[in-house]
């Protein structure tokens, strides 16, 4: 009878397990965040330990799971509205390599080692630094890579200056222009940077 109880219980729990991954979304599938690692760790841990005390109330797993989704969802919508909140939970992209010269203090401050590197490059087929112009440790872990051009000239930087309406100050900084600059180059199309979504820097303007 025993047997049967926990057969039961974790045939129930894998398709309770999967609608509650379809319900929170396909991003939480493939790709874990801090938060979504948090929430799988404690859904796994739930279940476990409802298979195991098979004499409890099925119901005291099923309600903490679901409140566990329901907050996952609610702290996915409020990441889309406030990207201060994204910056603090889901953290920034780091930029590893730029300009095909590796940020060793960067790497250092994200405890990303040199063969941690190698790897991510011998996995996209990356022979040598000297093939990447730019590179960021992106808050997931994974290291995503822009090679240079044929001609090794140098391109767009990747990073956006404005997001959401929002000033990104560092990659301002970087591509070495000042607030005064974009002010200039946005007044030109009749904006101000509240009104933008969305821009980064070409080679020759914004």
């Amino acid at each position: 009878m025993e047997l049967l109880t926990v057969v039961f219980r974790t045939t129930f729990f894998y398709f309770f397990i999967v609608l509650a991954y379809r319900i929170m979304g396909k991003r939480e599938i493939g790709q874990l965040g801090i938060i979504d690692l948090i929430v799988s760790i404690l859904i796994a841990e739930l279940v476990a330990i409802s298979i195991e005390n098979s004499n409890d109330s099925i119901f005291f797993t099923i309600i903490p799971i679901t409140l566990l989704v329901v907050l996952e969802i609610t702290l996915a919508f409020i990441s889309i509205k406030s990207r201060l909140f994204r910056n603090v939970f889901g953290g920034k992209p780091s930029l590893i390599i730029a300009n095909g010269n590796v940020n060793y203090k960067e790497m250092v401050r994200q405890r990303y080692s040199m063969d941690d590197l190698l790897l991510s490059m011998r996995q996209k087929e990356i022979k040598s630094i000297d093939e990447i112009e730019y590179a960021f440790l992106e808050p997931n872990g994974k290291l995503s890579i822009f090679k240079y051009n044929p001609f090794h000239t140098k391109s767009n930087y990747p990073m956006p200056i404005i997001v959401d309406g929002t000033l990104q100050e560092k990659a301002l900084t970087f591509i070495k222009k000042d607030k005064r600059w974009l002010m200039q180059e946005l007044a030109r199309k009749n904006l101000n940077i509240e009104d933008v979504f969305y821009a980064f820097k070409k080679k020759s303007n914004l």
